[in-house]
């Protein structure tokens, strides 16, 4: 069966060859459960160090819905809600998690997928002026991820100023970051995880797509803001039992600079691929700089392209058009991204 080119997604393959070795090689070793292995300290202690933050609370989930529901749960006070931009990941990929735990999302308009200081400061200040601000549901933290679910960046100055919003009116910001090390990839970004452990109360370090088989590593600045953290995981089932699994993968995801560097293909292929789209007369929706790119296609055009290319439906643009996504990963070939512009070659000319 001839299978389609990969590209819905960045996630659709196993883990890099270094993470499945150091499986393989300590299969065999026996440890103590739920993340109290030397491994799983080993690699806590070195992502506190490049997160510069050593008080930090490290902690591996299983997946990036779960590690969401998790911390804004655990941060939220029962009537208050999250705020998202309303093509947040919270909102609208992840199933009503959020609101299974009892915490509305306040979804806010987007600008390129961003939120941005100077509306959440005028949102939280129209808030507490309604005088009937009691009936209401609280808006209790912000939630951001970076790259954005568009695959836009925030600057470091864009993050400095949504901070200070947060600490005016005293809540929380916590950074989504399943695809963080395709962010740090990115020549455009100026964020670093330092900054990140300066700037957010909580952020997630993704492993899920960007390398590993599974995990995501959440870093809490203060544990003090959410004491018992490990409890609230547990009750949520985020934990696992063997959690040296994902400790061996954050290991080594912090061994060399790989987790730095893994990203790097990602962004080397899509700026390829971008490339042969403009060339060829293709349409972007949004222009992004990190590995998700955002393109209208004509439906009949699509349907070609689909034939051979997995891609990710993302909404319906028109009547005749639909936007969808291509995603590379840190582990497209240049093979192929060849194939892919060879279709995007014969659709374009056809």
């Amino acid at each position: 069966m001839q299978e389609k080119l990969p590209f819905s997604c960045d996630y659709m393959k196993g883990a890099h060859p270094s993470i499945l070795k150091r499986i393989n090689d300590t299969n065999m070793l026996a440890t103590d459960g739920y993340g109290t292995d030397p491994i799983c300290e080993e690699a806590k202690e070195k992502i506190k160090a490049a997160c510069g933050c050593p008080d930090a609370q490290v902690e591996f989930l299983m997946g990036g819905t779960q590690t969401n529901a998790v911390m804004i749960s655990a941060f939220l006070r029962p009537y208050e809600g999250v705020i998202s931009a309303d093509t947040g990941h919270v909102n609208i990929h992840e199933a009503g998690a959020i609101e299974a735990t009892g915490h509305k999302v306040l979804a806010r308009p987007h600008k390129d997928g961003k939120l941005y200081a100077g509306d959440i400061r005028q949102f939280m200040t129209d808030f507490y002026n309604d005088l009937n601000h009691e009936h209401a549901v609280f808006p209790g933290m912000v939630y951001i991820s970076h790259p954005t679910e568009f695959g836009t960046l925030y600057s470091k100055e864009e993050l400095t100023e949504l901070k200070a919003v947060c600490d005016d009116f005293d809540i929380p910001l916590y950074l989504d970051g399943a695809r963080l090390a395709y962010a740090l990839a990115c020549p455009e970004n100026d964020v670093t995880l330092k900054d990140l452990a300066k700037l957010c109360d909580a952020f997630y370090i993704g492993g899920t797509k960007c390398g590993a088989f599974l995990g995501e590593a959440v870093v809490l600045t203060n544990p003090e803001k959410i004491p018992h953290l490990f409890t609230m995981i547990k009750q949520r089932g985020g934990s696992l039992a063997k959690g040296r699994v994902l400790g061996i993968q954050f290991d080594e995801l912090f061994s060399n600079d790989l987790y730095y560097s893994i990203g790097e293909t990602a962004i080397r292929t899509a700026m390829r691929i971008r490339r042969a789209l403009e060339e060829n007369g293709y349409r972007y929706y949004l222009e992004t700089p990190s590995n998700q790119i955002f393109i209208v296609l004509d439906n009949k055009r699509l349907a070609k392209l689909g034939e051979k290319v997995s891609y990710e439906f993302w909404e319906k643009y028109d009547d005749e058009s639909t936007i969808f996504r291509l995603a590379t990963s840190w582990s497209t070939t240049d093979e192929e991204v060849d194939a892919l512009i060879e279709v995007l070659k014969e659709i374009a000319n056809n």
